[in-house]
Formats: structure tokens, C-alpha cells, sequence
């Protein structure tokens, strides 16, 4: 029970962050493209309860900025030009799942007025509202690839398993030669060799299949072990006996043994994957700018003013913690049940 409790608590974490990433539009108070080179790089936004008078109100509101000097880069507020914060506002226009439009966002603040929870870049675009927006783009790089990775080792690791022989021989020949490469290394080499210069769209999808075929190798040997096992038992034997097919057998017995050891591998390489995907956009080799994802927005950070003069220019880093260990905690727990299950 304890380990269902905490199961769930994961799960419930985790369904909330995919959640917000999956409508960022609406979240987000301001597109991610969206320009305000009146305010590079200003600091997070005071949310006031109480006004220049003194008086208390239950919503925030939002002071405007002012430059102390011009080109200074350092920004006081102006108390007597405040604005209520306000819910379900018109703004940017947005796409929902690629088919929907919408221009309603969850909060926002009125003209000339603006709500930046994490400050601003050096383009003057809202942190916050990046950092929701390349949520899409590191988050479902890492699930989709752990897809195309369980998927090809669950395939092939099936095949080796069941039909042994030369196929087994083959198949497991390579899942040696990809452990015993370094996969980070073996990443770059992979991308190094393909276009640098291309569309957002395109460059995320090659970015799910470059890390989604480095990694297929451990569980394909996995799946393998269990089919090995389970083709030998006497109901698989009895099926087979009565003319099963080989794809019913897989099917209908083998595979559902799998489904414990594919979903703690789905929780250990989805972090990694969300790893890979930042580190090869920190390096220029994944989704480029304008699009917002956590890794090109941590390669501001190369430059070293930006690095020790601006904090907040850090919460890509930061939101990628929390998610790294909560994945880390689900795979654990789903070992630790299979292991009492076992």
C-alpha cells in the first residue's frame, strides 16, 4: 500500500507537469517569441497586495518599469502606475494540439503593464511563458523517444527471445556493440552527421528519433530474458501444442509479461532522454531559436555575464531537478514493487 501510495503521488506530479506543458499557450501570459526590447533582462515582477496608499487588496497587481538611466539595464517601479492582476484574459493568439486557436490565457495584466513571474531575456521575452513553451519540446522529446525506444526493444528483444538461432545471435551482437559505446558520445556523433540548419518541426522530430535509436539496446536484452523464460512454460507450451501461431503466442502470453520491466524502463530513460534533448539544444545541435526549449535557453548561460548577473536566467536548470527525480523515484518504486511482487 505504501508503495502505491507513492506510486501515485508520482504519478499525480507528474500528470500535473505534462499537464501545463501540454497547454502552455494558456498558461503562458505572452507568446514565446514575443519581443520587448524595452526591458532586457529585468528581474522577476513584484506581485503587490498592498497599493502606494496603503491599502490591502486581494488581488496582486503589477507595477510598470523604469529604467534608472538609459541603457543602464537596471529597473525601478513606478508605484503610482500599477494594474490588477487579471483571470481569463485576451492575449497572444495560440494552437492548441495543432488544430484549435485560441487567444485565452490563464492571467495577465493590462498595457503598458507586464507580468514576467521570471523576468525577461535578452530580447526582452518572458521567461515564464518560455519556460512553459520549451516544457513541449524537452518533456515530449524525452516521452516520445522513450517510445521509440521501448518500442523497437520490446520488438526485437521479442524476436531474439522466441525464435533464438542466428536471429538471437544478430540482434544481440548489436545490443553489445550500443552498450558498450558511450550513448552520450554516440548522440553527438550521430547528429553531427545530419543537417544543422533546418525547421523547428523537423529538428524535433529527428531529435525523437536520434535518442529513441541510441537506446534500444538494454531493453531489448530485458525484454529477451523474459521471453526466453516464459516460451518454456507449460501454458505457452500447451497454446503451441494446439496450433497457436507464433504472433498469438507473442501476443497473447509473451507480451504481457514484459509490461512491468518496459514501464520502470519508460520511467529511468524518460529523464535521461529530457537530458539528452537539453544538453544537445545547450550545444546549438537540437531545436533552434526562436523556439523555446529548456536546453536553448540554458545556452545563454555560455556567455558569462549573463551566467553570474542573472539568476533567473537559471529556471530552465532548475524545473529540469524536480523533474529528473521524480521520474527517478517512480522507476524505483515500480523495481521495489516488482520486487514484492516477484
Amino acid at each position: 500500500m505504501k508503495l502505491s501510495k507513492k506510486i501515485t503521488a508520482m504519478l499525480i506530479f507528474m500528470g500535473a507537469l505534462h499537464l501545463a506543458a501540454l497547454f502552455a499557450g494558456f498558461f503562458a501570459p505572452y507568446d514565446f517569441a514575443q519581443q520587448d526590447r524595452s526591458m532586457l533582462y529585468s528581474a522577476p515582477t513584484s506581485l503587490h497586495f498592498v497599493d502606494a496608499q496603503g491599502r490591502w487588496h486581494l488581488r496582486p497587481s503589477v507595477c510598470a518599469l523604469i529604467e534608472n538611466t538609459e541603457g543602464s539595464g537596471i529597473y525601478r517601479e513606478d508605484r503610482e502606475k500599477c494594474k490588477i492582476v487579471r483571470w481569463w484574459v485576451q492575449g497572444s493568439k495560440y494552437e492548441l494540439f495543432g488544430l484549435f486557436q485560441s487567444t485565452r490565457h490563464l492571467f495577465g495584466v493590462d498595457s503598458p503593464n507586464r507580468i514576467s513571474l521570471l523576468g525577461s531575456d535578452g530580447y526582452g521575452r518572458d521567461v515564464f511563458s518560455r519556460l512553459l513553451y520549451g516544457s513541449q519540446i524537452s518533456l515530449f522529446a524525452g516521452f516520445l523517444a522513450t517510445a521509440l525506444t521501448l518500442t523497437m526493444g520490446a520488438l526485437l528483444g521479442m524476436m531474439a527471445g522466441y525464435y533464438g538461432g542466428w536471429i538471437d545471435a544478430a540482434i544481440m551482437r548489436c545490443v553489445e556493440v550500443f552498450l558498450a559505446l558511450p550513448w552520450l558520445y554516440l548522440l553527438f556523433a550521430i547528429r553531427a552527421f545530419l543537417p544543422l540548419h533546418i525547421s523547428p518541426s523537423r529538428a524535433f522530430l529527428l531529435l525523437i528519433v536520434v535518442i529513441g535509436v541510441v537506446g534500444w539496446a538494454r531493453p531489448a536484452r530485458l525484454v529477451r530474458g523474459i521471453v526466453l523464460s516464459g516460451k518454456e512454460r507449460g501454458y505457452c507450451l500447451a497454446a503451441k501444442s494446439f496450433g497457436a501461431s507464433d504472433f498469438y503466442l507473442m501476443r497473447r502470453h509473451l507480451l504481457p509479461q514484459t509490461y512491468g520491466v518496459v514501464l520502470t524502463q519508460a520511467a529511468l530513460l524518460i529523464p535521461q532522454y529530457i537530458l539528452a534533448e537539453v544538453t544537445l539544444s545547450f550545444l546549438g545541435l537540437g531545436v533552434g531559436e526562436p523556439v523555446a526549449s529548456w536546453g536553448n535557453m540554458l545556452a545563454t548561460l555560455q556567455q558569462y555575464d549573463v551566467l553570474v548577473s542573472y539568476w533567473w536566467m537559471w529556471a530552465p536548470g532548475i524545473a529540469v531537478i524536480p523533474v529528473f527525480f521524480s521520474y527517478q523515484l517512480l522507476g524505483n518504486a515500480l523495481q521495489e514493487r516488482a520486487k514484492c511482487s516477484a
